[in-house]
């Protein structure tokens, strides 16, 4: 039996494909997401794939909040749990990953634990250390908001960070055995290096979005085409597509606090790109920020906090950025997001009705355009050029 701590987007979604032909439990600390999976319901509301899978999975998944349940039946432990950067340590927050090898070590006998949450790097030597144990590994994933079946069934690579062992060919196994296609790279390292890729891999496209939102400042400050030049740019297959739509900065759940803990990294190492990327956010909100103060709206509209379409994530989303900034000028911002049930948020408006939001709304900022904001497009202020996330 696979027991995988956490039910969100990584756990749940590598539990469902698991289960197509395997035993699976998964553990979360949310009673709702708990009941929702046991009634073989998705507690993920935006992925629409996931419903397909539940009928098709051997046996239903199991789910529960107290891990003492199932625990001591498991044969391999997966760990997707939150890890949120402390801004005051400038690391990641591994306390509930730490938990769960502890709970997972002290209720079975040595079996292999396979960490997909983000750690800093060195995290799983540190645990092999203290639990003098060579069953814990990372296994980092590349997974995006709305796509995860899609990028576990078509992995670009699999990378298991540990001792090559029985339990690491075991844990690879069943990743092919879920992957459409026979020649994905397999790429053995030791955890650090494993760990390592994840933050240099999106750190990397970190630097994608900031270079192409600095060009777009550019293109602002001297009146040019933003969508010429980089349509220019990109035509060079060495640069290529992709990650090249502006935007108000990267958020989301992942590159934000990626980027900060690789640079927490490189405390003894010399450079200055990393740092450049993660100073570049804050840089580009202000520039932004300035575009739409010079306007002198009375009250700025926010269309949606979340980061793209078919998305229910608004954790670090780069507009709230930009919403502190016209606050702290004394604009007023009034704010329409379906998501929210509260009146307010962070002391801003709520409106409901997409109507009047639109008319109370001197300028409205879009940080990805959609057919709702058409009809009012000599409202709207958006960087979004090519209609893509």
């Amino acid at each position: 039996m696979i027991f995988i701590y956490g039910a969100g987007y990584v756990g749940y979604s590598l539990a469902l494909l698991l289960a197509q032909k395997n035993h699976v439990v998964i553990c979360d600390t949310d009673p709702a997401k708990v009941k929702k999976i046991n009634s073989c319901e998705s507690p993920i509301e935006t992925e629409p794939e996931f419903e397909g899978l539940i009928s098709s999975c051997v046996h239903p998944i199991i789910a529960s909040t107290d891990f003492s349940e199932y625990i001591d039946k498991a044969t391999l432990v997966v760990i997707a749990v939150p890890t949120d950067f402390n801004t005051s340590t400038q690391y990641f927050d591994t306390s509930i990953v730490e938990l769960c090898i502890q709970q997972t070590i002290s209720n079975t006998n040595n079996i292999p634990i396979f960490i997909k949450s983000t750690v800093p790097v060195g995290f799983t030597n540190s645990m092999l250390a203290l639990y003098s144990s060579d069953q814990i590994f990372f296994s980092p994933e590349f997974l995006r908001e709305g796509k995860s079946i899609f990028d576990h069934i078509n992995p670009s690579r699999i990378i298991i960070g540990g001792s090559k062992n029985e339990s690491s060919t075991i844990f690879s196994n069943y990743l092919l055995d879920i992957a459409e296609k026979n020649d994905v790279p397999l790429i053995y390292t030791s955890s650090s290096e494993a760990e390592a890729i994840k933050l240099f891999s999106n750190t990397y496209l970190a630097m994608r979005v900031a270079f192409f939102n600095e060009l777009d400042s550019y293109a602002d400050i001297f009146s040019l085409s933003s969508k010429e030049i980089i349509k220019g740019v990109c035509a060079d297959p060495r640069i290529g597509e992709g990650y090249n739509n502006p935007s108000f900065g990267y958020g989301g759940y992942c590159l934000p606090k990626d980027t900060k803990q690789l640079l927490a990294n490189y405390k003894l190492v010399p450079q200055n790109i990393i740092q450049a990327i993660v100073e570049s956010n804050t840089t580009r909100k202000d520039h932004i920020a300035n575009q739409i103060i010079k306007q002198n709206p009375k009250v700025v509209g926010i269309y949606r906090l979340v980061m793209k379409k078919n998305s229910q994530n608004f954790r670090v989303s780069s507009i709230q950025g930009i919403m502190k900034r016209l606050k702290a000028k004394g604009i007023e911002v009034i704010l329409f997001e379906p998501l929210l049930q509260e009146p307010e948020f962070f002391n801003s408006k709520v409106v409901d009705d997409f109507d009047e939001f639109v008319k109370n709304s001197n300028i409205i900022v879009a940080n990805r355009m959609n057919n709702d904001l058409t009809p009012y497009q000599d409202k709207v202020y958006t960087k979004d050029l090519f209609g893509i996330d």
